[in-house]
């Protein structure tokens, strides 16, 4: 390894420690407090969706005499600010309208699973599991119609596991970076 790598490790280990304890906290309290987190993952969406809608009007407006089809572009970024404002006023709104058009996603791709396997029966083999794929999204996405909240929680609580298991193998990581650092600089 190069001087310059092992410069590079010295110098950076305690990057991976903050990302590691940051993902840990926010895979606890998605855990823990999922409507916390997921308001917070809104928010985030709606602050992005919003600074990215407002950058694109501008260079929309700026280049309007440059493109003759600059309104396509201020129309996007109109459209950013509207869904960005959106998820800043109102991130239980934007959270559960995300979740209606997934369930009605998960009936519709679905049913068109059944009726493809349905049609195909003939013509292939095992399109049971197609029909079972199928009967599961329906009823998935007809869990989440019924039972919103309960999707909401649930997609938290496998964002924070997820969450949870990158943070502590970071943080694994720091620790190991930061001893092979001590051991290069004793060297």
């Amino acid at each position: 390894m190069g001087q310059g790598m092992m410069g590079l490790i010295k110098g950076v280990w305690w990057i991976f420690l903050v990302k590691g304890i940051l993902g840990i906290l926010f895979g606890l309290m998605a855990l823990f407090m999922p409507g916390v987190a997921m308001a917070s993952l809104v928010m985030a969406f709606g602050a992005y969706a919003f600074v990215d809608g407002a950058s694109t009007l501008w260079a929309a407006i700026k280049n309007r005499k440059a493109d003759g089809q600059w309104w396509l572009l201020a129309l996007e970024g109109l459209l950013g600010l509207v869904i960005g404002w959106m998820a800043l006023s109102s991130p239980g709104t934007v959270s559960l309208a995300f979740l209606m058009f997934y369930a009605i996603w998960a009936i519709f791709g679905g049913v068109l699973r059944i009726l493809t396997a349905l049609r195909l029966r003939k013509e292939i083999e095992g399109e049971w599991f197609m029909i079972a794929g199928g009967v599961i999204s329906v009823l998935f996405g007809g869990f989440l119609l019924t039972q919103p909240v309960a999707g909401l929680v649930s997609i938290m609580w496998m964002i924070g596991a997820f969450a949870l298991i990158v943070g502590i193998s970071l943080v694994m990581l720091a620790m190991k970076a930061r001893g092979f650092a001590k051991k290069v600089t004793a060297a």
